[in-house]
């Protein structure tokens, strides 16, 4: 026999006076415990901080206070570019960029410096700067985990051939304008070989999240181009990422000795490879009988991207590419994969990636490229980028048999840089193999070469995205909005 339960009834007036009665009740009993204790002695302070001094929980109040009121400013004004660029048929993401930099001494500190101190002040940089690694750590492990590992695999040999040569033609040009670029922005403690092989990576670099951004928004994710470009683009993150942990190994471990750190890297991937990955598989399995991913295997998942993260970390190659293995060991299509990526894309994309291209922007001084001279290297930058990519994916697609529009549109698609050339940039301005100067360079030429993308693709193929190909039967591609 259930019964049901009832809400206790009774007049107003009696509430009234039973709540007064309890409140008056409890002041007295406190006036009776304040008398008590007033004869009680306590131990001396131990530090030489007293009571109303300012302790900690005071100042440690103000960074938080900054950071908070950052944050809002930062994601407001992301979203906002981000719409108005959208409206320009722009991906979202590179408002958000230019956000990021005109929050920074190129704009607001410039025009403004009282309101940027106010709004971003140096202080909260640390902590903004802590955000923004989580966030990329994050947005690597969904790059990985959407990363399509069959295409890989099972690309033609055209697909392969395109991709190689995106990458070893603008490696190579970069590498060559290292010659001309050291010796005006470098310094000497830069070891020459890994300024040029860390300007080779810079220009080489393809932003697979921003190209499949671009590809879904004309329509073209599963035409035959489409599949193509992310098949190509696909290639060029693995290969990049490769290229940039040694690199970075090598600038890491310089007392240790750069082949400990690759030996150590080989034995954690083969790691991955053939024993966490049969692991996830068996987890991936469970899941899928079961229907749904539970809060446990959400946070094992968790545990294992930080694991990873901090395993290629203390190796020296940067905790992000720990991420992205973490990520791309687990397959693509299955239940876990989405709902992962469903969980955490909001919160990478709509806060952390905005504090990370706000604290990009922060380090960005395009103030300084001064005069003709070092705007007029700006340009070559971005002219190596373009000839470069475009000149070595058009090359590469006219020879296995594509045409001249196609190629081209393929050559402009993997021109494509963005978010995935702003971590690089980071990553060298943070190891001090770019200055300052080449790092606001390479970050205008980071925009400037994806701005381009779409109208250009509009000129090449029309605003329906197909090319000649296009007409004919869809083939199986994958989407992709992490950016």
């Amino acid at each position: 026999m259930s019964t049901v339960f009832q809400a206790p009834s009774g007049s107003p007036l009696r509430t009234v006076l039973g709540y007064a009665a309890m409140l008056f009740g409890a002041a007295l009993l406190f006036l009776w415990i304040r008398g008590a204790g007033g004869s009680l002695v306590a131990p001396a302070p131990a530090g030489p901080v007293q009571f109303g001094s300012g302790g900690a929980s005071v100042q440690g109040s103000e960074p938080l206070l900054h950071l908070l009121l950052a944050l809002a400013v930062i994601l407001v004004t992301s979203r906002a570019l981000g719409s108005l660029f959208k409206l320009f048929h722009q991906p979202p993401v590179i408002g958000e960029v230019v956000a990021g930099i005109l929050l920074g001494p190129s704009l607001l500190g410039l025009v403004a410096p009282g309101l940027s101190q106010v709004l971003l002040p140096a202080a909260i940089a640390p902590s903004l700067g802590l955000l923004a690694q989580i966030g990329v750590i994050l947005f690597m492990f969904l790059v990985g985990l959407e990363l399509d590992t069959a295409t890989l695999r099972h690309g033609s040999h055209a697909t392969v051939a395109v991709s190689h040569a995106s990458i070893v033609v603008p490696f190579l040009l970069g590498s060559a304008m290292a010659l001309f670029l050291y010796p005006r922005l470098s310094t000497s403690d830069v070891p020459f070989p890994v300024f040029a092989l860390f300007m080779g990576i810079s220009i080489s670099v393809t932003a697979f999240p921003v190209l499949a951004r671009i590809l879904t928004d004309q329509g073209m994710q599963k035409t035959p181009l489409g599949v193509v470009a992310l098949t190509c683009a696909s290639i060029d993150d693995v290969t990049a990422w490769c290229l940039l942990a040694f690199v970075v190994g090598v600038v890491e471990s310089e007392a240790n000795g750069a082949a400990l750190t690759v030996i150590l890297t080989a034995a954690y991937v083969a790691f991955v490879l053939l024993a966490l990955r049969p692991l996830l598989a068996r987890l991936v399995r469970s899941v899928e009988r079961a229907g749904a991913v539970s809060q446990g295997v959400v946070a094992t998942l968790v545990v294992g991207l930080l694991l990873s993260a901090l395993v290629t970390e203390a190796i020296g190659i940067h905790a992000l590419f720990g991420a992205f293995l973490f990520g791309a060991v687990i397959p693509h299509d299955s239940l876990v994969a989405r709902e992962m990526a469903r969980r955490l894309r909001d919160l990478v994309v709509i806060l952390l990636l905005p504090a990370f291209f706000a604290f990009t922007g922060l380090r960005t001084q395009i103030g300084l490229v001064r005069g003709w001279e070092q705007w007029a290297i700006c340009g070559l930058i971005i002219l190596v980028a373009c000839l470069g990519k475009f000149g070595g994916t058009l090359a590469a697609a006219r020879f296995t048999g594509l045409s001249w529009r196609e190629g081209s549109a393929l050559g402009i698609l993997m021109n494509t840089r963005g978010l995935m050339e702003l971590i690089v940039l980071n990553i060298g301005l943070d190891l001090k193999v770019l200055s300052p100067t080449l790092f606001a360079m390479l970050v205008i030429m980071a925009v400037v070469t994806t701005l381009m993308t779409t109208p250009i693709l509009h000129l090449l193929l029309g605003r329906g995205g197909r090319g000649e190909r296009g007409s004919g039967r869809p083939e199986d591609g994958h989407e992709t909005a992490v950016a």
